[in-house]
C-alpha cells in the first residue's frame, strides 16, 4: 500500500493551532504521516541574507520572517503529544546537523532529506547514522549526486527510499517527468516515491502511483491564499481527502501483478467454456 505523507512543512506559519488543525485533517483523511521542517536559522542562512529586508507578519527582515516560521523544541513536544493522541506518525526534514541532533530526542520513526540538502554530506552522514528509514527527495539533482547520497546511506546500512521531485514551487505540470520514477528504480534498485509541489489537482500523484511510486508526499494547507511561499503549491482539506480516497482505491485497482482466475469468474468460465466441450 502506498505510504502517504501530508507535508505541513512551514504552512503552520508558526502557529500551533494551525498545526493541530492540519494534523487533524491529515489524520481524518487517512494519511499515514505528517511532516514538518526544522532549521537552525543561523546555520542555514548567511548573516547578509538574514539582515536583508523582507516584509512579513513578523517584521521587515529575512531573520524575522524565518524565525517566525520555526517551532521551538517546546512546541515540537506539543506536536509530538498531539500526534500520538491522534494516532498519526510525524517526522521532520532537518536542514542542518544541529537540528537533526536536536530532533533525536523525539525518537521519530522516519527521516527525510530535502532536495536542497541532498549534497550536504555532513547532514547526510548524521541522518544515515540513525539507521531509520529515510525518504530522500531528488529535485534539482543529477544522477551522480543521487548516487553519492545513496553511497552514504549504504555505507551506514541505513534503509532509504528515493522520492522523485521537482523543486519549483509550484511545479509546472508539464515538467513532472514521471518516467524518472522508473529511471530511478532501474538504476538504483530501490523503492521510489513522489513528492509533489504542483498546484490544484492531485492528478500527478495518481499518475505517479500508476508509474510505481511507493510513497506520496504532498503539501497541505488550510487555505492556499494564506501567507507563505509553499501555500499555493499545497492541497486544501477537500483536495487532500479526495486524493487519499483515490490513492487507496488505486492500490486495490492496480493489484499485485499476478495473473489470477478470480472466484467471481468461475460461473462465467463454466457457462461460457462448456460449449467448447
Amino acid at each position: 500500500m502506498v505510504f502517504i505523507t501530508a507535508e505541513i512543512g512551514i504552512n503552520h506559519n508558526g502557529d500551533l493551532d494551525i498545526a493541530k488543525k492540519l494534523i487533524d485533517i491529515a489524520a481524518d483523511a487517512g494519511c499515514d504521516a505528517v511532516k514538518f521542517q526544522k532549521r537552525t536559522i543561523d546555520n542555514v542562512y548567511s548573516k547578509e541574507l538574514l539582515e536583508s529586508p523582507r516584509d512579513s507578519p513578523w517584521g521587515n527582515t529575512q531573520r524575522a520572517q524565518k524565525e517566525g516560521l520555526e517551532f521551538s523544541e517546546k512546541q515540537f513536544k506539543i506536536i509530538d503529544a498531539y500526534c500520538k493522541r491522534k494516532k498519526i506518525i510525524w517526522f521532520v526534514s532537518c536542514w542542518d546537523v544541529d537540528s537533526q541532533i536536536q530532533m533525536r530526542k523525539f525518537d521519530l520513526k522516519f527521516n527525510k532529506v530535502a532536495s536542497a540538502m541532498l549534497i550536504h554530506t555532513k547532514l547526510l552522514e548524521t541522518i544515515a547514522e540513525e539507521k531509520k528509514h529515510t525518504f530522500i527527495s531528488t529535485g534539482m539533482s543529477t544522477l551522480k549526486e543521487i548516487q553519492s547520497a545513496i553511497n552514504i546511506f549504504k555505507k551506514h546500512k541505513c534503509p532509504f527510499e528515493l522520492m522523485h521531485s521537482h523543486s519549483a514551487y509550484p511545479m509546472p505540470r508539464d515538467e513532472a517527468n514521471l518516467k524518472v520514477i522508473n529511471t530511478l528504480q532501474n538504476k538504483f534498485k530501490c523503492n521510489v516515491g513522489y513528492s509533489g509541489h504542483e498546484t490544484g489537482s492531485y492528478l500527478v500523484c495518481v499518475a505517479a502511483v500508476m508509474m510505481g511510486a511507493t510513497s506520496i508526499e504532498r503539501h497541505i494547507t488550510l487555505d492556499r491564499a494564506m501567507y507563505g511561499s509553499d501555500q499555493a503549491a499545497s492541497l486544501e482539506p477537500e483536495g487532500l481527502f479526495r486524493m487519499v480516497r483515490d490513492l487507496r482505491t488505486l492500490d486495490k485497482i492496480v493489484g499485485d501483478g499476478k495473473k489470477h482466475i478470480w472466484d467471481s469468474e468461475i460461473p462465467a468460465k463454466k457457462k461460457l467454456r462448456e460449449i467448447l466441450g
